[in-house]
């Protein structure tokens, strides 16, 4: 897969490195918030992509277990660590960028992508996505008042919580938010940008096995008498 001539081209790449049946990159993603985040780019011989996070803090990096586990991110989850709690859709082809002579240069650009194969990375995203645990989109709230709607992030267990007991609420309003400060004078978010709801797949997502959880123990509770909870930890698994 990798030829001499292949490799002739990709040399202006800085601190490549030719394997027996890989090719290694420095790479990176920035954040408007925390700067660069850097990481090593494996391109395998199948196809796949790989990133190891060399975080500049890795000591307080959330994916130290994560990488313990599953060894390294594929560019989906590293774009999104490097960019946590960042707008905008998820393009990691365009976002993830590596050195060629001294300028970050997208993967797009890079020529890096001939190597890309759809299939050998769909595997790993699944098998890494599991491993992680089930995986919860953007949910959102129509204020009683306003009639905005209002994004809530579901990443976490206390984060799902929140959310649970705010869809019980029938008036809920904006002031209701457990974790954003919001007023129902605040604009709301574009449906372009309502359409980015976190799915590791695709950024565009409208709902697939990857990002629609049909009940967990994240996001069901034992202490909740709704019906819905009620029911799922009747018929749980033990």
């Amino acid at each position: 897969m990798f030829r001499d001539e292949d490799i002739k081209q990709l040399e202006n790449i800085h601190e490549l490195v030719r394997g027996p049946n890989y090719v290694e990159v420095i790479c990176g993603c920035t954040s408007k918030k925390y700067g660069d985040q850097v990481g090593k780019l494996k391109i395998s011989s199948t196809g796949q992509f790989q990133i190891n996070c060399e975080c500049s803090a890795p000591s307080t990096c959330e994916e130290v277990g994560v990488l313990e586990e599953i060894g390294k991110l594929t560019p989906e989850e590293f774009e999104k660590h490097s960019r946590e709690k960042e707008g905008g859709p998820r393009k990691w082809k365009s976002n993830i960028w590596v050195t060629i002579k001294g300028k970050k240069v997208p993967l797009w650009k890079s020529g890096l992508m001939r190597y890309y194969k759809h299939a050998s990375n769909e595997g790993k995203l699944g098998s890494s996505s599991r491993r992680r645990g089930t995986f919860h989109r953007d949910e959102f709230l129509l204020c009683s008042k306003c009639k905005k709607e209002r994004r809530f992030r579901l990443r976490t267990k206390q984060e799902c919580k929140a959310f649970h007991y705010a869809s019980m609420i029938k008036k809920w309003k904006c002031s209701d938010h457990p974790y954003d400060k919001i007023k129902c004078g605040d604009e709301e978010e574009r449906a372009s940008r309502k359409s980015c709801r976190g799915c590791p797949r695709t950024s565009t997502c409208k709902g697939c096995t990857c990002c629609v959880c049909l009940g967990c123990l994240r996001c069901r509770y034992l202490d909740c008498n709704c019906r819905i909870c009620v029911d799922f930890m009747q018929n749980a698994q033990p």
